[in-house]
C-alpha cells in the first residue's frame, strides 16, 4: 500500500513537470510566433518604406529636370531677349504673362510664373503683376550667390517669400549675359501627383526661414515647421500631431494608425538642408503597392544625372562640334546617295582638317553611329 502511495506521488509530480514544461513551451513558441510576426511586420514596412522614398526622390527629379529644360527654351526666345537688350520693362511684362497664361492654359503648369532679372538681380519683369521692377531681390535670396559666381543654370526646392520649385537660367547674347529668366512652380501640384496615388504630402520648410518667406508667416507650424503647401489634408494633421517625433526621425518612417509616415530630408539647390518631407500613406494604399511586383512608378522617372545632362548640352549645343554648321554637314553624309555625297565630303574633309587630334577622337567617341572603326586618327 505504502509503495503504491509513493508511486502515485511520483507520478503526480511527473505529470506536474510534464505540465510546466508543457506550459513553458507554449509559451516560448507564442512568444517566437509575436516575435517573428513583428519582425514580419517590420521587413514589410522597411521594404515599402524604400520603395516609396525611392520612387518619392524620383519624382522631385523628374519635376526639377522637367522645369530645368521648359526654363532652358524659354531663355532663348528673341522677343524677351529684344525687350532686354532695350531695357522695356512693359514689353517684358507682356511677353513673360503671355506665356504662363498660354502654359497654364493648355498644360499641366498651371501654377507657372516666370521672372527676369537684370544681371544684377534687380527685377526687370514678372509675368504675375507689374510694379516691381527695379526692387532688388538678392538681398533675400541667398541661391543667387551660385548663379552670380558660375553663372550657370541652376534648379532647386528654394526659400522665398513663399518655398517654391525654381529654376535660374542665363539669357544671353552670345558671350553677354543680358539677364536671368526664373521659373517658378508651386509644391502644391506636386503634391497634387501624389494625392492621386494615395500619398498625402506634408512639404514641411524650417521654420527659421520664416523671417524671408513673409508670404507664409500665417501658414500652420508642425513641430517647429511650416507647412508649406497649402493644400495639405487637414484630417491627418490631429493625427500628425500625435506621432512620436523622435521615432520617425530615428527610423524615418513610423506606422501608426494604419497609415504609414515617411520622413525625409528636404535640400536646396545648394544640398543645404531646408527642412523636411513628411509622407502619409494609409494601408489601403500600402496593399495596392505591395501587390505590385515592380517597383512603385510615380512620374515618368528622371534621376539627378539627367539635370546634369541638360545642364551639359544647354553648355555644349554641339557636342563635339565647333558649331551647328560642321554638326548638321557631319550628320548629313550618311543620309546622302553615294552620287550626291562627293561635294560635301570634300567639304567636311576640308573642315575637319582644321579641327585637333582630340576634337576627332571626341567626335568619333560622340558618334551615334555603331560603324567598327580602324585605324588612326592623323
Amino acid at each position: 500500500m505504502e509503495n503504491n502511495k509513493k508511486g502515485q506521488s511520483i507520478s503526480s509530480r511527473f505529470n506536474q513537470k510534464l505540465l510546466y514544461a508543457v506550459f513553458l513551451i507554449l509559451i516560448l513558441l507564442f512568444a517566437s510566433l509575436v516575435f517573428f510576426v513583428r519582425q514580419d511586420k517590420e521587413a514589410r514596412l522597411v521594404n515599402l518604406s524604400d520603395r516609396v522614398v525611392k520612387n518619392f526622390r524620383m519624382g522631385l527629379d523628374y519635376e526639377m529636370v522637367d522645369l530645368l529644360s521648359f526654363s532652358m527654351a524659354l531663355s532663348e526666345d528673341g522677343q524677351l531677349k529684344n525687350a532686354l537688350s532695350s531695357e522695356n520693362e512693359s514689353r517684358g511684362y507682356k511677353i513673360l504673362s503671355n506665356i504662363s497664361n498660354r502654359f497654364k492654359k493648355y498644360t499641366h503648369l498651371k501654377s507657372l510664373r516666370l521672372q527676369v532679372l537684370t544681371p544684377d538681380f534687380f527685377i526687370f519683369a514678372r509675368s504675375w503683376n507689374e510694379g516691381f521692377e527695379g526692387m532688388p531681390i538678392w538681398w533675400f535670396r541667398d541661391d543667387l550667390d551660385s548663379v552670380n559666381e558660375k553663372k550657370q543654370p541652376k534648379v532647386g526646392m528654394e526659400t522665398g517669400r513663399l518655398l517654391t520649385f525654381k529654376t535660374t537660367v542665363p539669357i544671353r547674347s552670345g558671350d553677354k549675359i543680358l539677364g536671368y529668366l526664373e521659373v517658378i512652380k508651386f509644391i502644391d501640384e506636386f503634391a497634387i501627383k501624389l494625392r492621386k496615388k494615395g500619398i498625402e504630402l506634408f512639404a514641411l520648410m524650417d521654420e527659421k526661414y520664416l523671417e524671408q518667406a513673409e508670404l507664409m508667416r500665417d501658414f500652420p507650424i508642425l513641430d517647429e515647421y511650416v507647412i508649406a503647401n497649402q493644400n495639405y489634408n487637414e484630417q491627418f494633421i490631429d493625427k500628425i500631431e500625435m506621432l512620436k517625433w523622435d521615432a520617425l526621425k530615428a527610423k524615418n518612417y513610423v506606422y501608426q494608425e494604419d497609415i504609414l509616415y515617411l520622413y525625409e530630408p528636404m535640400y536646396n539647390g545648394k544640398n543645404k538642408q531646408i527642412g523636411v518631407y513628411l509622407l502619409a500613406i494609409p494601408e489601403d494604399t500600402l496593399q495596392i503597392y505591395e501587390k505590385d511586383e515592380q517597383d512603385i512608378s510615380f512620374f515618368t522617372q528622371f534621376s539627378s544625372d539627367d539635370i546634369e545632362k541638360v545642364v551639359d548640352q544647354w553648355e555644349h549645343p554641339y557636342g563635339s562640334f565647333r558649331s551647328k554648321v560642321d554638326k548638321d554637314l557631319i550628320e548629313l553624309l550618311p543620309k546622302l546617295q553615294k552620287e550626291d555625297k562627293l561635294h560635301l565630303e570634300a567639304k567636311a574633309h576640308t573642315m575637319l582638317n582644321n579641327y585637333t587630334k582630340n576634337e576627332l577622337i571626341d567626335i568619333i567617341l560622340d558618334s551615334s553611329h555603331k560603324e567598327k572603326k580602324t585605324g588612326e586618327v592623323r
